[in-house]
């Protein structure tokens, strides 16, 4: 069913398994509008591991941008194997190097996905990896922007 909105902006309204897609965008574009208002990268922090030097802080953010879709890659076939000391190393990895940038919930993301590794339970590691994809999308360009 589709609602006239103002501007003729059309929302469909979406049933049954239809609302999981519908949450699911809901929560990027949540995820975007925090973005904006709320930055990831707490560039202060940021400069403050690095001593204040923009030129090292741009050459560890361009390290990161080229390694972590390894890490990424590890998490991905640990736990397609069930590797949960795999997943364990690979998120204590990615959260020691996103520390970096004082990105706190990117940090917070891979230390519960670490975390979920070390328990030896990985019921829950799905679900963890998809938050720490989802805000790793964000973090990207945020990260790219350090390098320019």
């Amino acid at each position: 069913m589709l609602v006239p909105m103002p501007q003729t902006l059309h929302i469909q309204i979406l049933m049954g398994d239809e609302k999981m897609v519908m949450g699911e965008m809901e929560r990027s574009q949540t995820m975007m509008l925090e973005k904006l208002v709320n930055p990831l990268v707490n560039r202060e922090a940021a400069l403050d591991r690095v001593g204040g030097d923009k030129e090292l802080l741009a050459e560890i953010a361009q390290l990161f941008l080229e390694d972590y879709p390894r890490i990424m890659a590890d998490i991905r076939t640990a736990l397609h194997s069930n590797d949960a000391a795999g997943v364990e190393h690979a998120a204590h990895s990615l959260k020691g190097s996103v520390a970096n940038f004082g990105a706190e919930p990117a940090w917070q993301a891979a230390f519960e996905l670490e975390r979920i590794g070390r328990s030896r339970d990985l019921s829950e590691a799905a679900d963890a990896f998809a938050r720490l994809s989802e805000i790793f999308a964000v973090l990207k360009p945020e990260l790219e922007a350090l390098t320019r």
